[in-house]
């Protein structure tokens, strides 16, 4: 009775050493997929609705008192011409206001009085692109001289975006197609799909600054131009 005990046990313990044996996988066995990458290419063009401008006023003054009076009141001037051309008080945001001295020098290299100098620039969303050129000379008429940048956009791009990606598809699939037929083989599924999209960063369109008066029929002649929606699809086939 012993004996068969002893038996079973030493049956017991060789099946559970083999269940923990390494375990070999026939290699041959799993099907080596070949594939094919390719990438299209898919673009398309807007037509801006919107524009982006920093709008700024300098003063200097002997006093910081005189510099930020004179500044109020012309940036008080600028602010409502703005408003004049039909811009929305929410799409006027202050980015800026900012009081420093100036060390000033005479000719001879000699050290005077300070000037204090006062900053005060505004953030301003135009989103009537045909007013655009008159309100520059408005803001510079009502007292405006500094005009960094004009950025120009488009507020909705979601269907352009949709569009240059169907583009994309189709020309990744156009290569694919002859890229498959060249040599001579055939394309099976889609094994897998990248994309990316890049927004349009039209570049800043710089300068117009001064004051005093110009001729209102002399409007700035400002040229949106276009901007260009890019994406880019990598597509692999497996390959047959």
């Amino acid at each position: 009775m012993k004996n068969k005990f002893w038996i079973f046990a030493a049956l017991a313990l060789m099946l559970a050493l083999s269940a923990c044996g390494p375990t070999t996988i026939n290699q041959a066995a799993q099907p080596i997929v070949r594939t094919l990458n390719v990438t299209g290419v898919g673009q398309t063009y807007l037509t801006p609705d919107i524009a982006y401008i920093y709008i700024g006023v300098h003063t200097e003054s002997p006093t910081a008192a005189d510099a930020v009076s004179a500044n109020t009141a012309k940036t008080v001037a600028v602010t409502d011409a703005i408003k004049k051309a039909g811009v929305a008080a929410k799409d006027i945001v202050t980015t800026n206001f900012s009081i420093y001295p100036s060390q000033q020098y005479n000719p001879d290299g000699v050290v005077g009085a300070s000037v204090y100098m006062v900053d005060n620039t505004v953030y301003v969303t135009v989103r009537k692109l045909d007013g655009l050129g008159k309100l520059l000379d408005d803001v510079v008429n009502a007292g405006a001289n500094n005009i960094n940048s004009i950025q120009f956009d488009v507020a909705d791009r979601s269907a352009a975006v949709k569009e240059a990606r169907t583009k994309a598809v189709d020309d990744a699939k156009k290569q694919a197609q002859e890229l498959a037929d060249a040599a001579g083989i055939s394309l099976g599924d889609i094994q897998n799909i990248n994309f990316y999209d890049s927004s349009p960063y039209p570049a800043p369109m710089y300068g117009k600054g001064g004051g005093g008066a110009m001729d209102a029929s002399a409007a700035a002649p400002i040229q949106p131009g276009q901007l260009a929606v890019s994406v880019n699809v990598s597509i692999t086939y497996s390959i047959k």
